[in-house]
């Protein structure tokens, strides 16, 4: 049975791949542990081996070639087996004849390539430039355009913010790569679209794009019909039900601050102060483009203009608050990862006494400053050193020990909640964790943090205890196979020495993936954090 080798993502920052040189031929014999070629990443050239035997049967990326991460490299399977499927699949398959590809939609003859849904015109019209929705973090899936800072019909530059888009980590500024006049937005304020879905088109001024965005309409149109399995006939027929509307370039602006769906235009910083000020947006008269409200808006809001009613007590009232795309994605995560991964929690109490001292010694020495939480991941990142069966991910056929330590540690923001990841934690000193963790907190806080900053955690920290939370349990970060909830440090009765003192301990629960981690495994390691923690100075060897 044939193989599929997609290119691989040979480093964590990864997005495509260029084929450096390939070592076999077509029909060639390739055996398990082969180098098959030698791949180009963002970060060095790399030699890429074989996991299975056989005969090299297809070759997807010539030398030189550049492509996407997953996209298909080669095929080995057995001498003379029939590959064609699985090039369907990918969507390189030879095109069938011309009677089974054309269909007539509104007197322009369209082209469907029955292998991956997408209609090409016979002509692509020229001058113009075609911006999809980006990814930009390497979870991300969808994409929500916060706020456009260009309307249609101005001139865009190399370098200008087209908009504000809201991933599943952080809002980001989106800058344009091409120069022209905006003719085109294809995904509104407020809107969430797929990665890759039109978001705007820019070319010269006065280009009709209306083809352009009607092409768009058919292929999501052909995109559906083939998800659903149907045949080519079911494809025409729905196309032709379809009543696709050319766009003309003056057909999204809006006015009386509304948009095509009867939505107020606001800017995220005027729809925040509004909050803020207790402002009903439904009040506010805009004097942005189009209508849209924006931040002098609210902030010349009179009070008195309107009158105001005394809501009784009793009557029953809500607040309705649209889910962002980083709450979208969290809940999906955290449900993905509760519902696949078999969680079981393991409890200890620790003793904070010789933590409390060591913490006030080496604070009162000039310009130092650490925290509880700094020493609880210096100890972690020990720990899983000495314990990478923790420091572990699953995947179906095979578990990965990471001997590299990367501490994610748990950031609560207004939409949710983000993972600031400390690389190789184990090796920065007290103090340098401290500055960090303090850093992508504010940034985190102020949506600011590179999508880069996120990536890679092999092992998570999440800390209550500063809000006086004793004892609490999270749901795994995945990939991770563990996460580390932190709660506060009490004081409460001990013995010592066959006297009750008052000591000061502190509750961890370690949350583990019985798949990757035993119960003896997570004993283990908590022991060796408890030596840690309990001997601060050996956070100093």
């Amino acid at each position: 049975m044939a193989e599929i080798i997609n290119m691989p993502r040979l480093s964590d920052t990864m997005e495509e791949g260029t084929v450096a040189t390939w070592f076999k031929n077509v029909g060639d014999k390739v055996s398990e542990g082969d180098i098959l070629a030698e791949i180009e990443t963002d970060k060095a050239t790399m030699e890429f081996e074989a996991f299975y035997s056989g005969v090299l049967l297809h070759i997807g990326i010539k030398e030189g070639e550049t492509a996407p991460v997953d996209q298909l490299l080669a095929i080995i399977g057995d001498k003379g087996e029939d590959i064609s499927s699985y090039l369907i699949e990918k969507g390189e398959a030879q095109n069938s004849t011309e009677e089974d590809q054309k269909i007539n939609v509104q007197n322009e003859e369209m082209i469907v390539n029955n292998g991956n849904g997408k209609i090409e015109p016979p002509s692509v019209t020229e001058n113009v430039e075609i911006i999809k929705m980006p990814r930009l973090s390497d979870t991300m899936e969808e994409g929500t355009v916060s706020s456009w800072l260009k309307s249609i019909g101005d001139e865009v530059n190399e370098g200008d913010i087209l908009a504000e888009i809201e991933t599943d980590k952080a809002t980001m500024e989106f800058e344009s790569f091409y120069s022209g006049t905006l003719l085109h937005i294809g995904i509104n304020e407020g809107e969430s679209a797929k990665v890759d879905s039109l978001l705007a088109i820019i070319g010269k001024k006065g280009t009709d794009v209306s083809s352009l965005i009607n092409q768009k309409v058919i292929n999501e149109v052909v995109s559906d019909n083939i998800d659903l399995g149907n045949s080519k006939e079911e494809v025409i027929q729905d196309i032709q039900e379809k009543k696709i509307e050319k766009v003309s370039n003056d057909s999204l602006i809006q006015n009386n601050n509304l948009d095509l769906k009867g939505r107020t235009l606001i800017s995220p910083l005027a729809k925040k102060i509004a909050k803020e000020k207790g402002i009903s947006i439904s009040q506010i008269s805009g004097s942005g483009d189009g209508g849209r409200i924006i931040k002098r808006d609210v902030e010349n809001y009179n009070f008195q203009q309107y009158d105001t009613k005394v809501i009784p007590s009793e009557i029953e009232s809500i607040i309705e608050i649209e889910n962002s795309q980083m709450r979208k994605t969290i809940a999906k995560r955290l449900a993905s990862s509760k519902f696949s991964a078999p969680h079981y929690y393991l409890g200890v109490e620790f003793d904070m006494d010789n933590v409390i001292s060591f913490r006030n010694q080496y604070n009162s020495l000039p310009d130092m400053k650490i925290s509880f939480n700094d020493i609880i991941i210096k100890a972690s990142a020990l720990a899983l050193k000495k314990h990478p069966e923790v420091n572990s991910k699953w995947l179906e056929d095979k578990i990965i020990h990471n001997i590299h330590v990367n501490i994610g540690v748990a950031v609560a923001v207004d939409d949710g909640l983000v993972v600031p990841v400390l690389k190789f934690a184990n090796q920065i000193s007290l103090p340098d964790i401290g500055k960090n963790v303090k850093d992508y907190a504010t940034r985190a806080r102020e949506k600011k943090l590179k999508p880069s900053e996120m990536d890679g955690s092999t092992f998570t920290i999440s800390n209550l205890g500063m809000f006086g939370i004793n004892e609490f349990t999270s749901i795994i970060n995945q990939p991770n196979s563990a996460i580390l909830s932190v709660g506060s440090i009490i004081e409460k009765p001990v013995v010592k020495n066959g006297k009750i003192l008052i000591g000061n301990k502190m509750k961890l629960t370690l949350a583990c993936d019985h798949r990757t981690v035993d119960g003896a495994t997570g004993a283990r390691f908590l022991e060796t954090l408890k030596s840690f923690i309990e001997n601060p100075i050996l956070l100093l060897v």
